[in-house]
């Protein structure tokens, strides 16, 4: 009865950003234990009376520990440093301290979707903490413990030691990440949203920079909070694009060469019958050239080009972008969307498909196709684990960016990305633009369907997606609010957010505008003639 056999707790491994700022770590912590084989009526009495206050625990539950037949049992775990001082001081036979460690998240709310939290046992249950729990919680170690009549310890007799967790080095960055939520908070609140998602990439990587949707959850608070709260909707939630999948139909027609910029099409001012539907644009519009068609997003322009290149070529470059398909992140609950075969659309699909409805999509999958744009259509898988290191800083593993496929022609993508840069120079997203910088994008307006299968009036996703600076992308992003009111449109809600979030990152990020490069590499030849 004198040898006590305890588990030896793993510390788990800490969750850094890309600068190695902490995002989770472990805090050690005592956890109090009793011996309920050894202690006498007496002396369970005494503890009962004496912990109850202390713990904040009823004493049918200290009572119901203290009876069991063990030789341990846990009391209460990861206690405060005041309460743990407080129990000592009681000097209670019968009861000891065990050191655990508590996981604790510094920067709370921020990148909760992406991080995710761990129960009380260390065992990851959300975000990263579940998806490389394997490598955060190490492997736990033994010990035997001598202890006198009265329970005290006095050595260690045998130990195996435990191996500390592996740590994780994200490709987000902490202060891209808190300038991305600060400014989906304030569109959120202004417009009093159900919903909002923003992400950051680095096109030409597949890095992700910052993650964020609203509402979202207090990391150290996990357990009190809503299941709502702690979706990741950026991967998990699908809806009916709008616009911003005209991208689809606007690479195909290039691609394939039926069409050119100059092309134009008769918009039937504002409405064309597409079998027994009457299709609208948002402003009437009469003749527009292809880059206008996409500039000004008319539905009735995109569809006339769709129905040019067919239903089963709409279809596989939808494929192409990899919508309707997961593109495989490290995150848990990752959704496929919905892209339905050419052989299940109706009559009026071709009216509907290309302009974003009838399809269902993720935030991900946006973002990841935007960037294919501002790659020369060249498409990275997204990304969010740098790599695994030991606590010393020894790799253990590294994630290197990664090629999944080129989705469209060098050319076709140059040309889609003149398309974007005219949507925000003089379309509908000019309030994306950023002073001294050239910025492409597309802005959707998507109605939300209701539970009858109708289009809702009064509901929709507004979105923006976009990259900059157009002729050297160092950015993309996506901005989706969820029902945003009384303005709804994308080019009005959830343009200014990029507007906003591109503004401060490039000036983190130091980036020159080309404006600037040529004032600063003219004035170097004049100094030099000089």
């Amino acid at each position: 009865q004198h040898n006590l056999f305890v588990d030896l707790e793993p510390r788990r491994g800490t969750i850094f950003d890309c600068n190695l700022r902490p995002q989770a770590i472990n805090l050690p912590l005592n956890s109090l234990y009793a011996t309920p084989n050894q202690i006498n009526k007496i002396d369970k009495t005494k503890i009962i009376e004496k912990l109850s206050p202390i713990l904040g625990l009823d004493k049918s539950f200290l009572r119901e520990r203290l009876n069991r037949k063990k030789s341990f049992v846990w009391i209460a775990r990861k206690l405060s440093s005041e309460t743990t001082k407080k129990i000592e001081n009681l000097k209670l036979d019968g009861i000891g301290f065990l050191k655990e460690s508590k996981r604790c998240y510094p920067n709370k709310e921020l990148a909760s979707h992406v991080i995710g939290y761990a129960g009380l046992d260390n065992i990851g249950l959300e975000g990263l903490e579940l998806a490389y729990d394997d490598y955060l919680k190490g492997q736990k170690g033994w010990a035997q413990v001598l202890r006198d009549a009265r329970q005290r310890k006095l050595s260690w007799q045998k130990m195996s030691l435990p191996r500390d967790g592996y740590d994780l080095v994200l490709t987000i960055d902490e202060f891209i990440q808190y300038i991305a939520e600060k400014e989906l908070d304030k569109v959120f609140q202004k417009y009093r949203a159900k919903a909002a998602t923003i992400i950051v990439m680095n096109p030409k990587t597949g890095a992700i920079l910052a993650l964020a949707n609203r509402p979202a959850y207090d990391l150290n608070l996990a357990t009190k909070s809503s299941s709502e709260s702690r979706r990741n909707r950026a991967l998990c939630d699908t809806f009916e694009p709008g616009s911003v999948f005209k991208i689809v139909t606007a690479s195909a027609g290039l691609e394939t060469g039926k069409f050119k910029e100059s092309d134009r099409f008769f918009c039937e001012n504002g409405q064309y019958r597409v079998a027994n539907h009457i299709l609208h644009d948002h402003q009437p519009h009469g003749w527009l050239t292809f880059k206008q068609v996409f500039e000004e997003s008319s539905n009735i322009g995109v569809t006339k080009i769709a129905q040019a290149l067919g239903p089963p070529t709409i279809y596989q470059y939808a494929k192409q972008f990899n919508f309707g398909s997961k593109l495989g992140i490290e995150l848990p609950g990752e959704v496929n969307g919905f892209l339905k075969e050419p052989r299940f659309w109706s009559k009026t699909s071709i009216g509907a498909v290309p302009i974003g409805q009838e399809v269902g999509v993720t935030a991900l999958q946006l973002a990841t196709s935007i960037s294919c744009i501002a790659n020369n259509g060249l498409m990275m898988k997204p990304y969010i684990v740098q790599r695994i290191q030991d606590g010393q800083g020894e790799l253990i593993k590294e994630f290197k960016p990664q090629v999944l496929k080129q989705v469209i022609s060098e050319d076709t993508a140059r040309r889609v990305k003149d398309i974007l840069v005219g949507v925000v120079k003089e379309g509908t997203g000019t309030l994306a633009r950023v002073q001294d910088f050239s910025v492409a994008g597309k802005t959707g307006t998507a109605q939300k369907l209701e539970p009858d299968g109708r289009y809702s009036h009064s509901s929709f996703f507004a979105t923006f997606m976009g990259f900059i600076p157009a002729d050297k992308p160092v950015l993309a992003i996506v901005v989706i609010v969820d029902d945003p009111h009384p303005y709804y449109f994308g080019g009005v809600v959830s343009a200014p957010v990029f507007k906003n979030v591109a503004t401060e990152v490039l000036k983190y990020l130091r980036v020159i505008p080309v404006l600037a490069k040529e004032n600063s590499n003219a004035n170097k030849k004049s100094d030099q003639k000089t």
